[in-house]
């Protein structure tokens, strides 16, 4: 009798299982722990690449004192900005705080625009770009930069999904009854932004412009002599009878 009374407990069991399972699946329950998870992993991937941006960081700045020294304010404001944005505490809490998260988003967009006014400046410096180990670098770099676009990506498409999911009828009821919250995203003024890597390569710096008489006129910019000082090669020379 005994061991009877033990398999009809462990039966019911076993359907209680089967049916609390099923009906935390209907409900979404299941669904939602999935996107948490798969965005907690495109979380990781954005902060890994741009953490490996921040590594790369101090040998590009050192490579351009050596031919820009005249660019200080331009190497301190890249170390700074580097500084502020490591400095961030970057853990999961960051995801369920949207006041950290926007702060960190903005350490992050602020060294974005300081390396690329600093990989500007490196066109007026001729020797600088055909430094072996500013090339490479600078391809690096690019490369990081190409990732860090994937990454946002793939982020904001997670972070969508979730968020969908947790607002949506009648997954949002689950959503409620076990705490789940939405997650913040990125925000972009641009959403070509999302898919375009920041270019670090300007190119040519060369320009036209048009003169009073609406014809265009070849800006050559500026360059530097051997010694490393900026020069300007705008103005020509006229020789003397």
């Amino acid at each position: 009798m005994k061991s009877f009374n033990t398999t009809v407990k462990n039966t019911v069991l076993a359907a209680a299982l089967v049916v609390g399972s099923a009906n935390l699946t209907g409900c979404g329950y299941n669904a939602m722990q999935a996107q948490d998870e798969q965005i907690n992993a495109s979380w990781s991937e954005v902060v890994n690449q741009y953490q490996r941006r921040a590594d790369l960081i101090p040998n590009l700045v050192k490579v351009v004192e050596r031919y820009a020294q005249h660019e200080q304010a331009t190497l301190t404001e890249v170390t700074q900005a580097r500084s502020q944005a490591t400095a961030i505490n970057v853990s999961a809490d960051v995801l369920n705080d949207p006041a950290a998260f926007q702060r960190y988003q903005q350490a992050q967009d602020q060294l974005g625009s300081a390396l690329s006014r600093l990989m500007a400046v490196s066109e007026r410096y001729p020797d600088l770009k055909a430094d072996k180990q500013f090339q490479e670098l600078q391809a690096q770099l690019e490369g990081t930069e190409n990732r860090i676009a994937v990454a946002r990506g793939r982020y904001i498409q997670d972070v969508q999904t979730y968020n969908t999911t947790v607002r949506q009828f009648p997954t949002n009821i689950t959503a409620k009854v076990f705490g789940m919250h939405t997650r913040p995203n990125f925000t972009v003024a641009n959403e070509a932004q999302i898919s375009t890597a920041p270019t670090v390569d300007f190119g040519n710096s060369n320009t036209n412009t048009a003169n009073a008489g609406g014809q265009p006129v070849q800006n050559s910019g500026n360059t530097a002599n051997a010694g490393g000082q900026p020069v300007n090669n705008s103005a020509t020379a006229t020789a003397k009878p």
